[in-house]
C-alpha cells in the first residue's frame, strides 16, 4: 500500500562517506543560479552538493532532481562510447538521492537513482530504477544487525529438502560449496563456515550500493541493492535484486536482454543473456547462462554453458554442459566435465513421498538423449549412459563405462572400461579439449581435466576388485573344481584373480546385484574389462613416474628415487572438491584447522587448497608407485625384471593402443560410407570437415606417444639391472 510522505530528504553526508569528500568543494552561488534557473535542475537547498575542484563544467547538468546529498568528481564535455553508443559525459533528465558520482561519468534518463557510489566513467542510460537499501547483502549469506534469522538467504544444492543448504559469499568457489554441502554430520564445522562467511563482512546498515569503473548499463528495468564490478556491461536486463557481478578489465561479465538474477554472485567473464533466470546461485568464472535457463537454488562450477534447460536445487562442478529445452537436472551434485543430453530428465521422480531424493555423478557424466533416473543414484567417473528409462535406483561403481537399459523390470548391462576399449578418442581428447575452453584468466578454482588422476584411478582400482569378487562368485556357481576346493574367501579372491589372468579369451556374463535395485546388473566382457583396467592402473603409474623425471631432469628412475618418493607422504583416498583432486587425510586436515580456528577465513581456506595443490605432483609419484606395489604384491625393491619387462610392455600397448584407438575412433568419421553419403566426393567433405591427417589433436598425440614411448624404454633400465632375474 502506497502511503503519503510529508518528509523531506535533506540528509548530509554520512561520516563513513566523508574519503568522498576529498578533493571536492560545494556549489557557488553562480552554478547554483545556472543549475536551477538555466538547466531546470531542483534541489532543496543545495547545500549538499559537492563537486571536484579541479574541473567542473556546470552545464553538463541538466533536468535533473536531486534530493539528499550529491556528490560529483571531474566532469568536463567529452563523449564516452561503449560499441555503437555514444553519450556526452553529463547528467540529464534523472532523479539523483544520496549519490557519489565519480569522474567522467554519463547519467541520462535514469528514473531514480538512489544510495549509490558510481565508479569512474560510467555510462547509465534509459534505467526505471537503480536504489540500494542500507541493509542489502550483494547476493551474501549474511545478516545485518537486527534482523531475524528468517532473513538469511540459503542455496539449497543437492537436495530439494534443503539438508544441503549453503551460504553464498563474494569469493565462493565449488570446492567450498562441495565441503560445505557434503559433510553435514559435522556440526561443529557447518557452525564454523557460518562464522567464516559471516566475519567477511560488515554487519553495519549503512551499505550502498557499488558500480566499479568503466561500467555501462543502458536500457533496464530495475537494478535493487546490487553491486556491479569494473567494466560490466549490462543491457536491456529485466530485474537484477540482491547480487554481486564480478567483473574486471581482464575479465569482465556481462549481462543481456530480459534477463532476471536474484539472489546471488555471477562470476567474472560469465555472460547471461536472451530471458535467462537465476534465483539463489552463485555462478563461477567464465560461465554462460543463456536462452531461458533456469537456474535456481544452484551453484555452477566455472568454465560451464547452460542454455534453455532448467536446473534446480544442483551442486555442479567446471565444465558443465547442458544446451537443451527440454532437459532438466533436479537435486543432485555432479562433478563436472559433464553434458546433459537433450530430453534428459533428471531428478523427475523419488523413492518416497518426500522431496528429498538426490544423485551424485563423477566427473565426465554423460547421460544419453531421452534418459531418466530414479533418485537416489550415484555413478562412476566418466560413465556413459545409453538412451533410456532407468525406473530403479542405480549404483554404477565401474568408471570409464556404458550403462543400458534393457526395458522395465530387467538387469541394466555394464560394460566397464567402455571408453577405453571403444571410446579412447574421447578420453585422449578430454585434457586437451577442456584445458582449451578455460578461458578464466584468474584461476582461484584448481580444476584437474585428466581423465588418468587419483580419483578415476582409485575408481578403477575399487572396480578392480569387484570384478575379481563377482567372478570368484560366478566360479563358484558354475562349480568349478578350484573355486570350491578353496579353505577361505582369501584363497577364493585370489583363484579368480588367477582366472582372470590365465583366460585371456574367455567371455562370460557376472551378475552385481548391487548395481541396480531389485534387478542388478550384468556385467559383461569383465576379462577384457580385467585387463583394460589393470593397464590404464599401469599407464598411470608409469607416466606419473616419467613426469617425475621430466620434473627432476632425470632420464630413468634410480634406487635413491625410489627411496625418496618412499619418504614422501602416501595417500590412497582421494576426494574431488569442485574439481580439484585433494587426498582424503589433508581434507581432514583442513576440516581440524577449521574448528580450531586456526584457519579463521575463506581466504585462508582457499590457500590452503592452493598448499596441497603445490604438492599434488608428489602425492601422485607416491600414489604411483603405491600401485604398482599392490599390483605386484610385493615392494619395488623386489621386482625382477620379468616384472619390470612386464609393466613396460603393458605401458607401451596401452601407449599404442590409445593412439591407434583414438586413430581409428576418429577415422569412423571419414570413411564410413554412411557418413560420406551427402558430400558429392571427398574433397567437398575435407573443405567441409578437414582431412585426418590435419587434425590438430591426432598429430599432437602421435608426438606424444611417439615421445612417451622413448621414456618409457628407459624408466626402469637402472633398477632392472640391479635387479634379481
Amino acid at each position: 500500500m502506497v502511503t503519503l510522505s510529508t518528509e523531506t530528504n535533506t540528509a548530509e553526508l554520512p561520516d563513513f562517506h566523508n574519503d568522498f569528500l576529498k578533493g571536492k568543494r560545494q556549489l557557488t552561488q553562480n552554478e547554483i543560479n545556472i543549475l536551477e534557473k538555466s538547466n531546470k535542475n531542483s534541489d532543496s537547498s543545495w547545500k549538499n552538493i559537492w563537486v571536484s575542484k579541479k574541473e567542473f563544467d556546470v552545464s553538463l547538468i541538466s533536468g535533473c532532481e536531486i534530493n539528499g546529498f550529491l556528490v560529483i568528481g571531474k566532469l568536463s564535455k567529452i563523449s564516452l562510447k561503449y560499441h555503437d553508443l555514444v553519450l556526452t559525459a553529463g547528467l540529464y533528465d534523472s532523479y539523483l538521492e544520496n549519490v557519489v558520482i565519480d569522474d567522467d561519468c554519463v547519467i541520462r534518463n535514469v528514473h531514480y537513482l538512489s544510495n549509490y557510489k558510481i565508479g569512474n566513467r560510467n555510462i547509465l542510460f534509459n534505467i526505471q530504477e537503480m536504489s540500494c537499501t542500507k541493509h542489502s547483502k550483494f547476493g551474501n549469506g549474511i545478516l545485518k544487525n537486527g534482523e531475524p534469522e528468517s532473513n538469511r538467504v540459503w542455496i539449497g544444492v543437492g537436495n530439494e529438502n534443503d539438508g544441503r543448504a549453503v551460504l553464498a559469499f563474494e569469493d565462493m568457489i565449488a570446492a567450498d560449496a562441495y565441503i560445505w554441502a557434503k559433510y553435514r554430520d559435522d556440526k561443529v564445522l557447518q557452525n564454523r563456515f557460518i562464522q567464516l562467511t559471516e566475519n567477511q563482512f560488515s554487519k553495519e546498515l549503512n551499505t550502498y550500493g557499488i558500480t566499479g569503473d568503466d561500467v555501462v548499463i543502458k536500457n533496464t528495468t530495475l537494478l535493487k541493492d546490487a553491486k556491479i564490478g569494473n567494466s560490466a556491461y549490462i543491457k536491456g536486463a529485466f530485474k537484477l535484486k540482491n547480487i554481486t557481478v564480478l567483473s574486471s578489465e581482464q575479465e569482465a561479465s556481462q549481462i543481456g536482454e530480459g534477463v532476471e538474477l536474484v539472489n546471488g554472485i555471477l562470476g567474472y567473464a560469465s555472460r547471461v543473456f536472451y530471458q535467462a533466470v537465476a534465483v539463489r546461485f552463485v555462478i563461477g568464472r567464465n560461465c554462460q547462462l543463456k536462452y531461458g535457463a533456469r537456474l535456481l537454488n544452484s551453484i555452477l562450477g566455472d568454465n560451464s554453458t547452460v542454455s534453455c534447460c532448467e536446473i534446480l536445487n544442483n551442486l555442479i562442478f567446471p565444465f558443465h554442459e547442458q544446451h537443451h529445452n527440454s532437459s532438466f537436472l533436479i537435486a543432485s551434485i555432479v562433478a563436472g566435465q559433464s553434458n546433459i543430453a537433450s530430453g534428459a530428465t533428471i531428478g523427475s521422480n523419488h523413492n518416497s513421498r518426500a522431496a528429498d531424493g538426490e544423485m551424485y555423478a563423477g566427473r565426465g557424466f554423460w547421460p544419453g538423449l531421452c534418459s531418466d533416473f530414479k533418485h537416489n543414484s550415484s555413478f562412476a567417473s566418466f560413465t556413459l549412459i545409453s538412451k533410456g528409462s532407468y525406473q530403479h535406483e542405480l549404483n554404477i561403481q565401474y568408471p570409464f563405462s556404458l550403462v543400458a537399459s534393457n526395458g522395465p523390470c530387467q538387469p541394466v548391462t555394464i560394460i566397464p572400461a567402455y571408453w577405453f576399449m571403444y571410446n579412447m578418442y574421447a578420453v585422449a581428447r578430454n585434457k586437451a579439449k577442456f584445458e582449451k575452453r578455460d578461458k578464466r584468466i584468474v584461476k582461484i578454482q584448481n580444476i584437474e581435466t585428466d581423465p588418468f588422476a587419483p580419483d578415476t584411478i582409485q575408481e578403477v582400482e575399487q572396480a578392480l576388485r569387484k570384478i575379481i569378487e563377482l567372478t570368484a562368485d560366478y566360479l563358484v556357481s558354475q562349480k568349478k573344481e578350484n573355486a570350491l576346493a578353496a579353505s577361505d574367501k582369501n584363497e577364493l579372491y585370489q583363484n579368480a584373480k588367477d582366472f582372470l589372468h590365465k583366460n585371456p579369451d574367455s567371455d562370460f556374463v557376472l551378475t552385481d546385484k548391487n548395481a541396480q535395485k531389485k534387478y542388478g546388473a550384468k556385467i559383461v566382457k569383465p576379462v577384457k574389462a580385467y585387463k583394460a583396467y589393470r593397464r590404464i592402473v599401469k599407464y598411470f603409474a608409469v607416466r606419473t613416474l616419467c613426469e617425475y623425471c621430466d620434473r627432476n631432469a632425470k632420464k630413468w628412475i634410480s634406487s635413491e628415487d625410489i627411496f625418496k618418493i618412499s619418504k614422501m607422504p602416501l595417500y590412497t583416498k582421494w576426494v574431488n572438491i569442485g574439481g580439484q583432486i585433494i587426498p582424503e587425510k589433508c581434507l581432514t586436515e583442513l576440516f581440524d584447522s577449521i574448528k580450531n580456528s586456526s584457519i579463521d577465513s575463506w581466504q585462508t581456506v582457499h590457500e590452503f587448497y592452493n598448499e596441497c595443490q603445490k604438492h599434488y605432483e608428489d602425492y601422485k609419484v607416491s600414489y604411483a608407485l603405491n600401485l604398482l606395489e599392490k599390483l605386484y604384491s610385493r615392494p619395488l625393491g623386489e621386482f625382477n625384471r620379468k616384472i619390470f619387462d612386464g609393466i613396460i610392455e603393458d605401458v607401451l600397448f596401452a601407449n599404442q593402443n590409445m593412439y591407434e584407438a583414438t586413430l581409428i575412433s576418429r577415422m569412423k568419421d571419414f570413411d564410413d560410407e554412411f557418413r560420406m553419403q551427402t558430400f558429392r566426393n571427398a574433397r567437398e567433405m575435407d573443405a567441409v570437415l578437414g582431412g585426418i591427417t590435419d587434425n590438430e589433436f591426432i598429430l599432437e598425440m602421435k608426438q606424444q606417444t611417439e615421445s612417451f614411448e622413448e621414456k618409457v624404454k628407459v624408466l626402469f633400465s637402472e633398477l632392472t639391472s640391479l635387479s634379481i632375474d
